[in-house]
């Protein structure tokens, strides 16, 4: 079974050669490209899989080449592949959102348990932006009133303080915090208090 598609950008032909015919012997899906700009060209907010990006390369390096597709897919995970002299750039890197990187010349395992951890934390990191655009729907969901007894609830107040500061009753409050906890799809408080923390509610 063929498994996820790895891009190799380098300008080195001998280098981007080697490379995919190693990955794809694999088992891997390769594309190869001899430019940043070359990749850049095809790259879009849904791709997935793993990116092997040399650092040291004419016009656009590795390093602006890992900002731009930072911007545009989070599917990604990025791997910087790096020459003797560059690790200190390559850090950079990684400080700036590389997953890892590799040094030439650098053996099979090392390539594919770079990839492999590479592929797990892009998977979650998408897992999480799918996640959280999950959260901000069903936020979007809301009345203001419901997002004003929510704030409450995440504060830890009760519903008669809450129904005070709001000026209504505590049965409203009532009939307002079972809506909000349907519309968050929420099974219990501490649920709820989760799903707000992680939107950012709350959490000053």
């Amino acid at each position: 079974m063929t498994k996820a598609r790895i891009y190799i950008v380098d300008d080195d032909d001998a280098v981007r050669d080697s490379l995919a015919a190693l990955l794809d012997s694999f088992g891997y899906d390769t594309a190869s490209f001899e430019s940043a700009e070359a990749f850049l060209a095809i790259c879009d907010s849904g791709m997935e899989g793993c990116l092997l990006a040399d650092i040291s390369m004419p016009d656009m390096d590795g390093l602006e080449l890992l900002e731009r597709v930072s911007r545009i897919s989070r599917g990604l995970g990025v791997i910087i592949v790096t020459g003797h002299g560059d690790v200190p750039l390559a850090v950079r890197a990684m400080k700036s959102g590389a997953i890892d990187f590799i040094e030439k010349p650098f053996t099979t395992e090392v390539v594919l348990a770079a990839i492999e951890n590479a592929l797990r934390q892009a998977d979650a990191s998408q897992r999480k932006a799918s996640s959280d655009a999950e959260i901000t729907a069903r936020l979007g969901q809301l009345s203001p009133r419901e997002l004003e007894v929510m704030r409450g609830l995440v504060a830890g107040l009760p519903n008669k303080t809450i129904a005070y500061d709001l000026g209504i009753s505590p049965r409203t409050v009532e009939i307002h915090r079972s809506r909000v906890m349907d519309k968050m799809q929420a099974n219990s408080l501490s649920e709820l208090v989760r799903l707000a923390l992680r939107a950012g509610i709350g959490a000053q």
